[in-house]
Parts: C-alpha cells; sequence; structure tokens
C-alpha cells in the first residue's frame, strides 16, 4: 500500500527536460528571460522599490503590446479589412485589461513607502514614457509639443514622431465608416491627422446612424461601436486608477518632472477617449 509521503512525491521528470543545454535554454532564446530579470536594478533599500520597478516596467510591455495591436488594426482598417481590424480590437482590449491589473501591486503605497524610494528616480517621470506616447497619438491625442523630450534618442524620436504624423486608430475607423456611405463629414475623413482630433456633430449623426439606423452594415458597425468604446472605457479606466495611486502616494505634490503631477493626470483623465461614442449615448 502507498503511504501518503509516496503519494505527494514529485513525479520522476522526463528525460529529455534534464539534459543539459549548449549555452542558454531555448525558452531563454526565445524569451529572453534573463535579460528580463536583469533589468530589475533598485537604487534604494527601501522594501517597495523592486514592486514599483517591476510594476512599471510590466506595463511598458503592455504598452508595446497594445500598440501593436492598434498598429495591427489601424493598418486593417485602411484595407477596408474589418475583420483582421476587430480581431486586433479584441486582442487589444485583453491587453488593456491585463495593463490596468498591473496597479495592484503598488496601488495601495503610502507617502512613507513611496518616499523611501521617490528621490532615487530623479526626474524620471512616466510622463516620458514614448510608448505610451505611441498609445495617445494612436488614440488621436496628439501634440507636437511632446515629442520634443525625447529629441536626446533620435531612434526613439523618429519612431514617435512617425506615430504622430499617421493617421490615429480613430482616423482610420472614420475614414472606414466614411467609405460605407455613413454621413462623416469630408473635412473629418480628410483632416489634419497631427492635430488632437476634437468631436465633430457630423460623426456624431454618423455613430446615430449605425445605433439607431438605417444602416446597410449595422450588426458589423455596431459591434464595432461597441469594441471602440470598450477600449475607451479600458483607457479612462487606467487613466482614473493612475490618479488614484499618485493622490494615495504623493497627493498634490509636484511631479517628478516637473508637472503639476496630480492636477495634470486628472486633466488627462477627463478627456474621453473616441468623444462622439459617448455624446451619440444622448441621442438614442
Amino acid at each position: 500500500m502507498t503511504d501518503s509521503t509516496s503519494a505527494l512525491a514529485e513525479p520522476a521528470a522526463d528525460s529529455t527536460l534534464t539534459q543539459p543545454f549548449q549555452g542558454p535554454s531555448p525558452y531563454d532564446e526565445y524569451v529572453h528571460a534573463s535579460v528580463l530579470n536583469s533589468l530589475q536594478q533598485p537604487l534604494t533599500e527601501a522594501a517597495d522599490e523592486m514592486g514599483f520597478l517591476v510594476t512599471t516596467q510590466v506595463m511598458e510591455l503592455w504598452f508595446t503590446l497594445v500598440v501593436h495591436e492598434w498598429q495591427t488594426a489601424r493598418q486593417a482598417f485602411a484595407k477596408d479589412d474589418a475583420d483582421a481590424a476587430m480581431d486586433a480590437l479584441t486582442r487589444s482590449g485583453r491587453a488593456l485589461t491585463a495593463l490596468n491589473a498591473s496597479w495592484k501591486p503598488i496601488a495601495a503605497l503610502t507617502p512613507a513607502q513611496f518616499n523611501g524610494f521617490r528621490e532615487a528616480f530623479g526626474r524620471a517621470s512616466g510622463f516620458q514614457s514614448a510608448m505610451y506616447r505611441h498609445m495617445e497619438f494612436l488614440l488621436g491625442q496628439k501634440n507636437a509639443g511632446l515629442l520634443n523630450g525625447h529629441r536626446g534618442d533620435p531612434a526613439v524620436h523618429e519612431a514617435l514622431a512617425e506615430t504622430y504624423r499617421a493617421t490615429s486608430l480613430y482616423d482610420e475607423v472614420l475614414r472606414f465608416l466614411h467609405r460605407r456611405g455613413l454621413p462623416v463629414p469630408e473635412h473629418v475623413a480628410e483632416r489634419d491627422v497631427t492635430a488632437p482630433y476634437t468631436s465633430d456633430p457630423g460623426v456624431v449623426e454618423a455613430w446615430r446612424r449605425v445605433y439607431a439606423g438605417p444602416c446597410a452594415d449595422r450588426p458589423q458597425l455596431l459591434a464595432l461601436g461597441e469594441s471602440l468604446t470598450d477600449l475607451a472605457e479600458l483607457v479612462a479606466r487606467w487613466r482614473f486608477d493612475h490618479v488614484m495611486v499618485v493622490r494615495r502616494a504623493m497627493g498634490a505634490k509636484p511631479g517628478s518632472a516637473g508637472s503639476s503631477g496630480l492636477a495634470w493626470l486628472e486633466r488627462r483623465a477627463s478627456r474621453p477617449v473616441f468623444p462622439e461614442l459617448w455624446e451619440v449615448r444622448s441621442e438614442l
């Protein structure tokens, strides 16, 4: 009879799993886990700094994935490939959900805990994240001034400038609707895409027709409208959680990069993403 100790014993490892590799494992060569795990370099002895570093780095990875999916969706809309675009939007929604959950390890930092390592990162600030700026530009929230801080890194600056000069995800969605015969005004479809996107009553009417008809492609376009609304809500929740983390950890102190800190974040959080999709709900 097998005793309880034997029953809980570790199963024997497959012999193929115990063979030594010549150099890094295939897993590490593909995922680069050893590189990722070498990037956490705390500058203090504060117990919470490691969590802050890992959380911030994980967020940067999620930013990268969201940007990739939105660029994929943007390109698909430009080619009228709605199925591929919708698939990319769905994947980006899952990534945004994971991004939002990334706040958890640092969401309850007290001022004393945050102050334990805040001075160590000097003028570093999430405000300076180039990949997050790609996200905002893809949402249509363009700002030429925000390119300047990256001029010291030519490769990063040029990549960000390319996103700034290109159509946003929402620009391509509205052009897609325009080609479907919806009343997206010509001046919106042909607008200067380097300018910040602002709400237009003609676009509100286009979405009203999607939601209330008549619209020949209504089921597909209704799904598009709701998918974009989901993304807009996830972005809004990320921004709100950012405000709450900062409010809890440092109150209304100035930001480390010289911004107004909490006040600046609150202004950003108040700006709706895809504004007409929220405004149209008052018309239905």
